[in-house]
């Protein structure tokens, strides 16, 4: 068996990632580097998902 852990600190990760990408999104002069906030997002979504 598997033991259960917890993906709190994952979640809230993902969230920060999120809000940093979001905040790149929506200013023009770093609106074409939202890119490099995009591994850090995809990376906690999928641990938070406990995918990897």
């Amino acid at each position: 068996m598997e033991a259960q852990r917890s993906t709190t600190k994952y979640w809230i990760l993902f969230f920060v990632w999120l809000a940093i990408m979001v905040f790149m999104l929506l200013t023009p002069s770093i609106k074409q580097f939202f890119w490099m906030a995009l591994p850090g997002t995809v990376t906690y979504f999928s641990l938070a998902l406990d995918i990897i």
